[in-house]
């Protein structure tokens, strides 16, 4: 029985009244820190449609090449009120993102028009 509980290893003991085998928890799942990010959207009416808690994916759209998605399942958490004589600069909307994607967010403000697609 002994060559029998060596082959078997620590779980045909466990199996055969033994101890059980030292099973370590997996680790936690590491933690996404949220940020707010405010963001202007080209299309001001499409803003409008939004209300906190939407879900929506950010579409960055440049001259030269396809459009992308940088943001994907962004919640909304604010929608501002419209900025008096702003015209067609779009509207501004605040979502609730990973740190990382607010960043790239910003990089793509800056380069590419950006809008919005609900989830």
């Amino acid at each position: 029985m002994a060559a029998a509980l060596a082959v078997g290893g620590p779980e045909a003991q466990a199996s055969r009244g033994g101890a059980p085998p030292d099973v370590k928890p997996p680790p936690p799942p590491a933690v996404v820190r949220m940020v707010s990010a405010p963001v202007r959207i080209a299309d001001a009416a499409t803003v409008r449609l939004l209300r906190p808690g939407d879900r929506v994916d950010v579409v960055a759209a440049e001259r030269a090449g396809p459009p992308k998605v940088v943001a994907a399942g962004a919640r909304v958490a604010e929608v501002p009120a419209a900025e008096p004589g702003v015209g067609d600069g779009g509207a501004l909307v605040v979502l609730s993102v990973p740190r990382e994607t607010a960043r790239t967010l910003v990089g793509a403000g800056t380069t590419a028009r950006l809008a919005v697609t609900l989830c």
